[in-house]
């Protein structure tokens, strides 16, 4: 649609701001630590895997070498471009890994074959989309009777917070807080309630529920909030799926199982 955000003009500044910093590998850490922990479909090799909206696709690399076939989608084509040369060129060559570029949607209603995905993972993309309701429904409609959705997303309540610490109190007054068209930050903000409520309408059923990032953006001394890195890793996982904590991670990090 219209006002969905495509990433070519900031591909290289999103991936060296997100990925190669302290707060990427925190947002790695939990994603990767829910998938191995509450995804057995990933466990065994043969599983096929949709990356929705894949930006990068750190997760594309782990996945093939783990015996699965992945398929990338993503309306950005320098992302794309960044994506394929982190995968090793045996896995085009074998077959292992397809790409198309376009929307999610595009994908679902003009490429897809009509094999259901085993697991399908959309990070970071809920936020930058005009309907997420019609994304969420392309996802649940490619996704398999028993698979898992891993959904990654920006939280409102999150960010009002910060910009209350902060004393932002006239972005907070007019309830504005969408980036601008260069900011990384996104377009849409979720609430929770509202993600939970959408997939639930789906028929789908929550497996696990973590925040990212529940504390390590509101230490508002860089210095500090960068002074002890391992440590501040070991403790955004273990209070990451706490509440009260989870529920303000800058990111929520959401297992959705589609019924048998």
């Amino acid at each position: 649609m219209a006002g969905d955000r495509n990433f070519d003009d900031l591909a290289y500044r999103f991936a060296s701001n997100v990925y190669q910093t302290l707060k990427g590998r925190i947002r790695l850490d939990v994603i990767q630590r829910d998938l191995e922990q509450r995804c057995p479909q990933l466990q065994q090799p043969g599983g096929v895997i949709l990356d929705a909206g894949c930006g990068r696709a750190p997760f594309a690399g782990p996945l093939l070498s783990l015996g699965h076939k992945v398929t990338l989608v993503d309306v950005s084509v320098e992302m794309l471009k960044l994506a394929l040369a982190e995968v090793e060129p045996t896995a085009l060559a074998e077959q292992k890994l397809a790409w198309f570029h376009g929307t999610i949607v595009q994908y679902q209603r003009q490429a897809w074959s009509g094999q259901s995905f085993d697991v399908i993972l959309c990070h970071a993309v809920l936020e930058w989309v005009e309907d997420p309701q019609a994304l969420l429904h392309s996802i649940h409609t490619m996704l398999k009777p028993g698979g898992v959705l891993s959904l990654l997303f920006y939280n409102l309540d999150g960010l009002i917070f910060k910009n209350l610490l902060r004393t932002n109190f006239k972005k907070v007054n007019q309830g504005q807080y969408r980036g601008g068209r260069r900011s990384l930050t996104p377009t849409y903000p979720r609430k929770i309630d509202d993600v939970k409520t959408w997939c639930q309408a789906l028929n789908l059923e929550p497996v696990c529920h973590s925040g990212i990032r529940v504390f390590h953006d509101f230490v508002l001394n860089e210095e500090d909030r960068n002074r002890q890195p391992e440590e501040i890793k070991a403790l955004e996982l273990q209070f990451s799926s706490q509440s009260p904590y989870r529920e303000l991670g800058r990111y929520q990090h959401m297992l959705w199982q589609k019924p048998k």
